[in-house]
């Protein structure tokens, strides 16, 4: 349930006569919601924040979701936001006035003091931050139920699913990589999917079972070329990572990659604490780190606060630092700097 007195702390009030609706001006508003890109969570996340805001606001004209990824040194454009009606969820805050809905769980969600500062002055009663919540989606979930009496019930099974990945709780790394479960199977077409595949995708959440929607076009095709690969990256990573007090610093850059499973790494080398992983693909170059969620109690480093000084964020326990296309060069500097920060300390 969502905690009153901490979500009030965090600047969301419940009165519902200062809430902004776009759509209650004679007619139907164009949505845009922004949301954290090839990530399961992410994407649900928009699918809750839609069916929240057309129960408070009124159904949209159109709504368009659009992925957003972290850039080293700068939030996203809020050109962007340019519907009557504009939501980001998951994903870090924006001073933007066209900014009227906003959802996150990420202690890096603010990537300034100043930013802090203007949400904590803002005092909207549409923007939640909660980082004590291990996903968005529940977070929204709960916000809907608790503040607005908006039912989402028929997400709980997803919902469940988004929770258990964004927070790794898995049995095992055979689980998450292994890949047998449907909601799994789903995560790994999202974080591979086209940008436009992802948006057709996203109505579906609460419509359809998790087993209906990997089942069908162009989902089950497009999973079955994923695992594919999937599983020749688990091959990749076998021969290109190295160990070393513990870090696992793995340099995938000579095939181009816009995503891989950030579990390959603990599946194979499952003595690893941590994990550092560099992919370059036509669309970005990303620094992927991450703690082993079965060596939990072995941390000894906040993966957010070392990803912040190079433009990324994250959680305690994961983060990523996301750079533009062709900086393969600068990706692997930042994952050398981190990797010898996470092995001084490491047991």
């Amino acid at each position: 349930m969502a905690d009153k007195a901490a979500c009030e702390r965090h600047g969301a009030r419940s009165d519902r006569r200062n809430m902004v609706h776009p759509s209650k001006n004679g007619r139907r508003a164009r949505r845009v919601i922004g949301y954290h890109g090839r990530c399961f969570d992410g994407a649900l996340s928009a699918a809750l924040a839609g069916a929240l805001l057309d129960a408070v606001d009124g159904p949209a004209a159109a709504t368009r979701y659009r992925p957003l990824a972290h850039q080293q040194g700068r939030g996203y454009d809020a050109r962007l936001l340019s519907g009557d009606s504009n939501a980001v969820v998951d994903f870090k805050y924006s001073t933007s006035g066209k900014l009227h809905w906003w959802f996150d769980h990420h202690k890096s969600a603010f990537r300034t003091p100043a930013q802090r500062r203007h949400f904590d002055a803002r005092q909207s009663p549409q923007m939640f931050f909660a980082p004590e919540y291990t996903s968005c989606s529940q977070l929204i979930h709960d916000v809907a139920r608790d503040r607005f009496q908006v039912d989402l019930g028929r997400f709980a099974d997803t919902l469940r699913w988004a929770d258990l990945i964004d927070s790794a709780r898995f049995d095992s790394a055979a689980q998450a990589v292994e890949l047998t479960e449907p909601a799994l199977q789903l995560m790994t077409y999202i974080e591979a999917a086209s940008d436009a595949e992802v948006e057709a995708l996203i109505p579906r959440f609460g419509r359809e079972s998790l087993v209906a929607i990997v089942g069908s076009e162009p989902v089950q095709p497009a999973f079955e070329r994923m695992f594919a690969e999937h599983m020749r990256n688990v091959e990749r990573v076998r021969r290109a990572a190295r160990l070393h007090d513990r870090v696992l610093l793995t340099d995938l850059t000579a095939t181009p990659l816009d995503g891989i499973n950030k579990f390959i790494g603990f599946y194979l080398f499952p003595d690893a604490v941590y994990s550092v992983a560099v992919i370059a693909g036509p669309n970005r170059a990303k620094v992927a780190v991450g703690t082993n969620p079965w060596r939990a109690a072995e941390r000894r480093h906040d993966i957010a606060a070392l990803c912040e000084p190079f433009g990324g964020g994250g959680h305690s326990a994961v983060g990523a630092v996301t750079l533009a296309a062709g900086q393969t060069a600068e990706a692997l500097r930042v994952a050398r700097e981190i990797a010898q920060q996470l092995a001084r300390s490491t047991p």
